[in-house]
């Protein structure tokens, strides 16, 4: 790979660090968030919530448009979105507008963790392509440790709109670094018929270390013009592969964002000091970082779909196991980390599929779609949580409710396995 391609992979797994710093920071500010405005467990839910409520809007409207605009320029204002969201969170003095600004992050974030993700499977060989779409994926639990950390400093000397400020002012900075260095998408450039298209493809293959063509290649004859994207994702040769990836990323992610968002809370209300509690979601995600990168080792020698189907069933046992010994601080940290390591791990899997299953023409929309349904079943889960809590129910019940979910995507992925298409 030429370095102008590992940097775009370094830019992917940069942004996506952000990305997990900026929606993660939610779950570690929760306690102070709902000291400052007195707020219930079902009121902390729904702010929980909007950030991913955001991020379905975001990757179902916005992400698309990469697909028509560019990855690029639909990268910037993603960006643009998440910072303005971001530094408004931190000087909104009620619940509402703080919310709204929250859906504002979110939708930025599912804008652009898309076309990340899309952007990183094009500019990568095969040969390293589920290495590097993993790496990217270790970004966001990477982000959401250093949200951990930062948020216990920045809490304890300056309050909880701190974080969010520094959030901010990261987001910004990647902006002109973004607008200068990231190129475009050359897959998304190939799909272009404009008057200076093979320039542009020529100034991309050049920054790659390529000799320049001298006319652009004839569209694959898959690429309909007049049918639209959306109803491609049910064309028949990919319907089936189109409804079981919406199944099991809907219910992993339903099961990922309860564990993220309600951990640290969960186990500050059963006993623990709010440190302890944010070294939980710490713990987390530095599961995550390695199950990422164990997950994209793996994969070189394995079967992917067979692989994250295994993370899921083990990561059903480390969910059970917690729900019985987390108030052992110990014991409920290694069960964390245990938990983080295969979750993310079958994220992470599961984003590394995602491109494979559509072409180039309708990747954008296709991840873009697949992800935002995703985050309906993320924006659902603290709902659901909050409002259980607040309806009496145990904490152990809980985790053991939301592992049902790893069950059902774990069922979708061994039927996806043989309903796949080949990859463009």
């Amino acid at each position: 790979m030429s370095g102008t391609q590992k940097l775009v992979v370094a830019f992917a797994i940069v942004l996506h660090m952000l990305d997990g710093f900026d929606i993660l920071v939610m779950s570690f500010t929760a306690t102070d968030i709902s000291a400052t405005w007195g707020l219930s467990d079902s009121q902390l839910g729904v702010l929980l919530s909007s950030g991913l409520i955001g991020m379905a809007l975001g990757s179902v409207f916005l992400a698309p448009l990469a697909d028509k605009f560019g990855r690029r320029n639909l990268i910037l204002l993603s960006l643009s979105f998440i910072t303005a969201g971001m530094l408004l969170s931190s000087v909104s003095q009620n619940m509402v507008l703080f919310a709204v600004m929250r859906l504002l992050t979110g939708f930025g974030i599912g804008g652009i963790l898309v076309n990340l993700n899309v952007i990183t499977a094009e500019f990568t060989s095969d040969k390293w392509r589920t290495l590097c779409l993993t790496l990217f994926a270790s970004g966001y639990p990477l982000g959401a440790i250093l949200s951990g950390g930062i948020a216990v400093i920045l809490i304890a000397d300056f309050g909880w709109r701190a974080v969010f400020l520094f959030g901010g002012i990261c987001s910004g900075v990647m902006i002109p670094m973004v607008y200068m260095l990231l190129p475009e998408s050359l897959d998304y450039l190939l799909g272009q018929r404009r008057s200076d298209t093979l320039e542009k493809v020529n100034k991309v293959l050049g920054r790659m270390g390529h000799q320049p063509i001298v006319e652009l290649p004839e569209l694959p004859a898959t690429d309909s013009i007049n049918e639209s994207k959306l109803r491609q994702l049910f064309s028949p040769n990919i319907r089936r592969s189109t409804i079981l990836f919406w199944i099991a990323i809907f219910a992993v992610l339903f099961n990922f964002y309860f564990v993220m968002s309600w951990t640290p809370r969960l186990l500050t209300a059963a006993g623990l000091s709010a440190e302890q509690g944010i070294s939980g979601g710490v713990a987390l995600n530095l599961g995550g970082i390695i199950g990422s990168l164990t997950l994209g080792y793996l994969a070189a020698f394995l079967n992917l779909q067979r692989l994250i189907a295994v993370f899921m069933l083990l990561a059903i046992v480390f969910t059970v196991a917690f729900s019985q010994f987390y108030t052992e601080l110990i014991i409920a940290l290694v069960l964390a980390t245990g938990i983080g390591f295969m979750l993310n791990a079958a994220v992470a899997g599961l984003f590394a599929l995602g491109p494979s299953l559509y072409p180039v023409s309708i990747r954008s929309t296709g991840m873009g779609w697949a992800i935002g349904i995703g985050r309906v079943g993320a924006l659902i889960s603290p709902i659901v949580a909050g409002s259980l809590l607040d309806n009496g129910w145990e904490t152990a019940s809980l985790y053991n409710l939301f592992a049902v979910s790893l069950l059902i995507s774990m069922v979708s992925i061994f039927i996806i396995k043989r309903a796949a298409p080949q990859a463009p």
